[in-house]
């Protein structure tokens, strides 16, 4: 047995001395035959002549030995590839169709996949055992409204760590930018705040040093030690080892160098890719000391490593407790504060992956109908192919013919088209891999900032993928050509000589026609609605301009500062930030939208209970020239001026959205509310702006109120460190020169960040901008390659009939009517794919509808614009064919009769 296995991978892998040694031993053989020939008389060469017929024929023996050794198909797989490639070669223009069409729809579901795949399925690299680590989720009922958080305080995760038993391992993590370097090389880097447990949880060994401990992430700090990530330590260290023990200002405090963490790992981060990794008790004491002794702080995320022999379920059942435990213990002290049985507390052990799990985004939902519009943007290539392939097998009627009627079998014959339609599959997803390389790093920039899915080509995963569909692909389009190929009629067809034997309308070419049609319809719909959700996204009005306005954040490093000289510091900041020249306008605030939102709770109104389940309220404060600053509108009364100081009688500026909960059809101007507790003096509404949002786009009540500075600084005496800065022009222009020119104003290793309002309000925006940019480009895709699917149909349609439509002519037709005739045929199926298409996006509607934004799913104008597309796009890809039927010769179709 070894020994025929052996021969039989000789005879594989070495065929040129496998088919020498046969050839040898042949001619012993037959000089063998010719010796004994010889010797009964013959001459030398009617014994060869005698021999060799007996033998038989030498090429017959050597099919036999190939069959014998099992290696027969390889020579059939590589004589099929040499014809199908000198086949495709006589054609390079169908062949280039063909490939560049599979490679488009190939590569947009690889570059669709690699997103798909990190955000939906793929675990953090380096994980340990992915199954089994969760992230923590809990749920609880707040003012009659059931809440799913996943951010929680560092006290929750001790809590956790005591009760639960069900997981072998707890770790908190958090990701946020924070500045690294002092002076003007300061920069905000992503930085991960990670418990030493963290680095339990993977699979993973640092290239330098060591990570940090137990004992270096202690209670009640740990030690100013940092683990660079592996690309921070390459671009600023230059790889070199050197970079132990060295000092890195990180935040507040100063951190030493312990290790480098090896290439591509992040952590538990999603989408962004860590510079430096530091303990959770170390940062956090910087920013409150007392972080470990209430509950007021909810910033990390849990993770949690499940026991083996721990279903889902019982870990559930086990955090439950442990999550309601901790809750009774936040109970303690604390007055009108609900039990845990009032709250239905409740915890889930749930996926690492936020895309999977309870508090998905709407990133994550669009993301999943993307990879949909990808997948039929494939199904739309592939009908394509199909067509052409059909419409390439009848021009290839006679060939297969009389190749059958010499006697190749049905089934060779098949496996010769199917090879030749695997080896443009493999072309075509060769090509795909390549556009997913260079045109899918802007498309995973939207969503992934993560370097190591750059390269396509390199990643395993996607090459398999890609692999399968190519696979798919080669299957699906080749069978229709193969089973047509196996009905051929070989009598008729070789009667008919070389003579076309006239225009067949194919059921199957025009049904996938029409599924091309249907498909666009559907994707231009959905990038349709998409476009105008972006639309009104943009263009929403968010209470305040956002273009001219800058953010100047302030943070005190190694500097100890009371209430005064903090107050005193932003004052020189703010006169220094309206010195910079191209600045109007510049004003402290306390809240900043879509970043950091300063909420007291709801306010006392005299003759109202229960405020807090009308929604979230958010402070704002800010000198007289705030409103003018932010550009917000006062609908009402007045704003802020320069009375309004620390002695002056308290007042507040509310939203109109606030003006109407609490004061429902009644003037709010004059009103009173108090804010806090009795102490507290009663505020007099002076004005009303206009509503705002600063927590989310989509709509949801929203209670903004607005005190001057000098009177929130009375009150509660917080420092602050944050300015709103309007200048003239783009803001991104002003920021280097804002931050060198405030900087000069902070004291030692104190700092200032610099960003441009805007920038907090893209990533807002980010899940509509993905769905209208993938959508809309997809949909064009599929529509060009509708467009030429409907072009060859008609072409192939005019060619065939050029016979008759000549004999029309001659019987008088007019060239009008013959064009009219081209054209409405592709009308034709045009309409037919806009009703179809037009009845499945309507059936879809509910689906799509929360995806987007103030746009209802089933809006007329953008099924009007889709229709008048469709019929343009159906016009011109017939146009050419008219013209073509309009040139047809009489004569010489008459002729050829």
């Amino acid at each position: 047995m070894l020994a025929d296995l052996r021969y039989r991978l000789r005879a594989l892998f070495r065929r040129a001395a496998v088919e020498r040694e046969l050839d040898a031993e042949l001619r012993f053989h037959i000089e063998r035959e010719m010796e004994k020939h010889v010797r009964s008389g013959l001459t030398w060469a009617e014994a060869e002549v005698r021999a060799r017929r007996e033998f038989g024929g030498h090429d017959v023996i050597r099919e036999q030995a190939r069959d014998a050794r099992g290696v027969g198909w390889v020579d059939s797989v590589v004589s099929d590839v040499r014809y199908a490639w000198r086949s495709l070669r006589t054609r390079p223009a169908f062949a280039v169709g063909v490939v560049l069409t599979l490679g488009l729809g190939t590569g947009a579901n690889a570059a669709m996949f690699g997103i798909v795949d990190r955000l939906l399925f793929r675990a953090p690299a380096y994980l340990w055992d992915a199954e089994r680590v969760h992230r923590f989720y809990g749920t609880y009922l707040w003012n009659g409204a059931l809440l799913t958080e996943r951010s929680y305080e560092y006290r929750r995760y001790q809590d956790l760590q005591r009760s639960a038993t069900a997981f072998d391992a707890l770790a908190v993590a958090e990701t946020r930018q924070v500045a690294v370097g002092s002076g003007e090389a300061m920069r905000e880097m992503t930085v991960m705040i990670a418990s030493a447990s963290m680095f339990g949880m993977f699979d993973v060994r640092p290239v330098l040093g060591r990570f940090f401990t137990e004992a270096e992430d202690g209670l009640p700090v740990g030690e100013s030690v940092v683990v660079l990530s592996h690309a921070y330590w390459q671009s600023t260290f230059g790889g070199r080892a050197d970079a132990l023990g060295q000092s890195i200002s990180v935040g507040d405090g100063v951190y030493t160098v312990v290790g480098v963490a090896p290439a591509g790992f992040i952590g538990f981060s999603e989408t962004e890719v860590p510079a430096l990794f530091v303990p959770v008790t170390t940062f956090a004491w910087h920013t409150a000391p007392d972080f470990a002794d209430h509950y007021g702080w909810s910033w990390l995320e849990i993770f949690m490593r499940r026991r083996p022999d721990v279903s889902v379920a019982a870990a559930n059942a086990d955090i439950t407790r442990a999550y309601a435990q901790s809750w009774e213990r936040q109970r303690d002290g604390a007055t009108n504060f609900p039990t845990a049985a009032d709250a239905a507390v409740r915890a889930e052990a749930g996926p690492v992956l936020l895309g999977r799990g309870p508090m998905a985004g709407p990133e994550a939902k669009v993301i999943a109908w993307v990879m949909g519009v990808a997948v039929i943007v494939l199904l739309v290539a592939c009908a394509n192919v199909v067509n052409l392939l059909l419409a390439r097998s009848v021009t290839r009627r006679r060939e297969v013919a009389l190749r059958l009627a010499l006697g190749v079998s049905r089934y060779r014959l098949v496996q010769q088209l199917m090879t030749e339609t695997m080896l443009l599959a493999v072309l075509g997803g060769m090509v795909g891999l390549a556009a997913a390389q260079w045109g899918g790093r802007t498309v995973r920039s939207l969503f992934l900032q993560d370097d190591s899915l750059g390269a396509v080509a390199g990643d395993m995963r996607t090459l398999l993928f890609t692999a399968a569909i190519t696979l798919l692909l080669a299957l699906m389009t080749g069978l229709a050509p193969a089973l047509q190929a196996l009905r051929a009629d070989v009598a008729g067809t070789l009667k008919a000589g070389g003579r076309d034997t006239g225009y067949r309308a194919s059921a199957l070419r025009s049904g996938l026609l029409l599924l091309q049609g249907v498909l666009s319809v559907v994707l231009l719909v959905g990038a349709g609605l998409f476009v105008r959700s972006l639309h009104n996204v943009r263009s929403l009005r968010l209470g305040y301009d956002i273009d001219p306005v800058v953010l100047v954040n302030a943070t005190l490093r190694g500097v100890e500062l009371d209430r005064a000289g903090a107050f005193a510091l932003m004052d020189r900041v703010l006169e220094a930030a309206q010195a910079v020249p191209g600045v109007r306008l510049a004003t402290p605030v306390v809240s900043v939208p879509f970043w950091s939102n300063e909420g007291r709770g709801p306010p006392h109104v005299p003759g109202r209970d229960s405020l807090a389940r009308l929604g979230r309220f958010i402070l704002q404060a800010g000198t007289p020239d705030y409103f003018d600053a932010l550009g917000t509108r006062i609908l009402q009364g007045r704003g802020f001026t320069s009375a309004d100081r620390a002695d002056a009688p308290p007042v507040t500026v509310v939203s109109q959205a606030m003006a109407d909960a609490l004061w429902p059809g009644m003037n709010a101007v004059g009103r009173q509310m108090r804010i806090g507790n009795d102490t507290m003096p009663f505020l007099t509404v002076v004005g009303v702006a206009e509503p705002m949002r600063g927590l989310r786009l989509e709509n949801e009540a929203e209670y903004w109120y607005f005190l001057p500075l000098e009177q929130y600084r009375k009150l509660f005496r917080a420092p602050h460190g944050r300015l709103l800065v309007r200048v003239n022009g783009r803001a991104q222009d002003f920021v280097e020169a804002l931050r060198a020119r405030l900087q000069q104003e902070m004291p030692g290793s104190s700092y200032v960040t610099v960003m441009p309002l805007r920038t907090l309000v893209v990533p807002e925006q980010r899940a509509w901008q993905f769905g209208a940019t993938m959508f809309l480009a997809f949909a064009v895709l599929a529509l060009v390659l509708a467009a030429i699917g409907l072009y060859s149909v008609v072409a192939y349609a005019v060619a065939a009939r050029t016979r008759e439509l000549g004999v029309r002519i001659a019987l008088g037709a007019s060239l009008v009517a013959v064009a009219r005739q081209v054209i409405g045929q592709g009308v034709y199926f045009a309409v037919a794919g806009i009703v179809l298409g037009g009845a499945i996006a309507l059936a879809a509607a509910r689906w799509v509808e929360p995806l987007l934004f103030d746009t209802p799913a089933r809006d007329p104008l953008v099924f009007a614009v889709v229709t008048g597309i469709l019929l343009v796009v159906a016009l011109l890809a017939t146009v050419r064919p008219a013209l073509r039927a309009t040139r047809v010769d009489p004569t010489v179709a008459l002729r050829t009769e």
